[in-house]
């Protein structure tokens, strides 16, 4: 029984797939934070690379990938995808499971698919240092790695709660050069743009015709969607071109329950009212998850192209309280020996359950999830776990209505 599926280097995507191309109808209009009205390229250009903001608005097809990102990506790309025999076993399920394996990126993650660029195109237009905001750390290192890199110079905002749990995250960070600080501080500098890049999508989908297979259900962790979007966009394009049909499953946790329990509304993309306007599910940008939440996936709304799916009826999206993701995360780690990242394990939960549905109804249906990251920084969390000490907590329905209370006014057009 075969058990992974590599591709080599010259069957890595050398294009990113660009979802808008192929939607029924353009996204809703990105609104400047002060007029309310819709930007232009200018108006983000303080913010971000043109080339990035050029792509953001982009309804082409493809965009080719730098050579010299492509040869960066090389270093862990293609990334392996596996066929979970072992957890299938443990289950007694007639459904195969296939993870994509994004641990083995030097940062641990899928974030620096997209970093890498971003830092790529910062250099292109001749900035020297950038300030970015992270959560669990995971983006802060991605990102470090990048700007290493390309010389440039980075500072990183980490969530202080995260600062203080993750200290290995923040030595990673500063091990790639950057300087970190727990944020909220005074001087943070808030807004940066969630670039979906559809690489991990597209060498999944060779990965699964080298495994004979094509998945019946696709599930990703969301936090901001770069990791689920990076992984499902070139499904949605066989959906939306050739009538595939695949159900897409996104997966949050309770404590910050974005797609279940937000609104679609215009809110802003970061939480002090500074960056651009868009229209997305959110909890309201004054929202903050609890301390007790184990793991990332804490922005206060979702990417618009996510958020479009949504509305469009092509993805579904469910929650998780944090015991039951551990025990998931914890009987993968047993069955397939990956420590998963808490964020991936709320994929893994999903699949479990996916899988346990067609023992009870006999169906052999095809699983693919993302296996985002792993969990060596994550420890603390785990040990947590272990003792019982970690407490299910569902984000409260007044606290919800309060954040949301603080969305802008915003004159549909």
């Amino acid at each position: 029984m075969q058990t992974k599926y590599i591709l080599s280097e010259k069957e890595m995507p050398t294009r990113w797939y660009n979802v808008q191309a192929d939607l029924p109808s353009p996204l809703p209009p990105v609104l400047h934070p002060i007029t309310k009205q819709p930007v232009g390229p200018q108006d983000l250009a303080p913010l971000f690379p043109m080339a990035i903001i050029m792509q953001e608005v982009s309804t082409e097809r493809y965009i080719d990938i730098p050579e010299e990102v492509q040869e960066i990506y090389k270093l862990w790309r293609p990334s392996p995808l596996y066929r979970a025999h072992r957890l299938e076993r443990v289950l007694d399920t007639p459904a195969k499971i296939y993870y994509k394996y994004e641990g083995v990126s030097p940062a641990g993650s899928h974030k620096p698919n997209t970093a890498i660029a971003q830092a790529y195109y910062n250099k292109q237009e001749g900035v020297k240092r950038i300030s970015t905001e992270t959560g669990a750390g995971q983006w802060g290192s991605a990102l470090a790695l990048a700007c290493n890199y390309f010389g440039l110079e980075l500072k990183v905002y980490m969530v202080k709660v995260s600062y203080f749990q993750k200290p290995y995250r923040r030595s990673l960070i500063e091990t790639w050069g950057a300087k970190v600080v727990p944020s909220p501080s005074m001087d943070t500098q808030a807004g940066r743009s969630i670039l979906d890049q559809t690489v991990i999508g597209e060498e999944s989908m060779k990965q699964m015709e080298m495994a004979g297979d094509y998945p019946d259900v696709v599930i990703g962790c969301v936090g901001g969607g770069s990791n689920f979007g990076g992984l499902v966009m070139p499904f949605v394009r066989e959906m939306l071109r050739n009538g595939k049909k695949t159900r897409l499953v996104a997966v949050e946790p309770e404590a910050c329950p974005t797609m279940t329990r937000g609104v679609d509304a215009y809110d802003f993309g970061d939480s002090v009212g500074m960056a651009p306007i868009v229209k997305m599910f959110t909890l309201g940008h004054t929202f903050t998850p609890p301390g007790i939440h184990a793991g990332g996936l804490r922005y206060h709304g979702m990417s618009p192209l996510i958020s479009e799916l949504q509305r469009l009826g092509l993805a579904e999206s469910r929650a998780y309280h944090q015991n039951p993701v551990f025990d998931a995360a914890v009987q993968f780690a047993r069955a397939e020996g990956i420590v998963p990242a808490p964020e991936s394990a709320h994929a893994i939960r999903a699949a479990v359950d996916e899988a346990l549905v067609c023992k009870q109804s006999g169906e052999s249906k095809v699983i693919l999830f993302g296996l985002s990251g792993h969990g060596h920084f994550d420890m603390g969390s785990y040990d947590r776990y272990f003792a019982g000490e970690l407490e299910d907590y569902a984000y409260p329905e007044e606290k919800v209505k309060e954040a949301l209370a603080h969305l802008p006014e915003v004159t549909p057009a």
